[in-house]
């Protein structure tokens, strides 16, 4: 399993274009994937899962993936967050 802490830069956090980027990347990849936030978590491949975690600006989450292709797909979504989906 691979996992890393990042926090959402983006001035408007995960709202629906930015999770629907998310969950795009992340369904390109095999292992599955979950987000954490505090004790709540959503898989990174549902929208309505992601947008229900509410993912304001500088919250922290932790994203874990397992499978094959895991640390790929933790870093290219770290990546994405860290890009600010290209709002900004």
């Amino acid at each position: 399993m691979e996992s890393q802490k990042v926090t959402i830069k983006n001035k408007t956090g995960l709202h629906a274009r930015p999770a629907s980027i998310f969950v795009k990347t992340a369904s390109g990849f095999k292992s599955d994937i979950t987000i954490y936030k505090d004790t709540s978590k959503a898989s990174g491949k549902s929208l309505i899962n992601i947008l229900a975690l509410g993912l304001a600006k500088d919250v922290e989450l932790n994203i874990t993936a397992s499978g094959e292709d895991e640390k790929e797909a933790v870093q290219a979504l770290v990546d994405l967050i860290n890009s600010k989906f290209g709002e900004e």
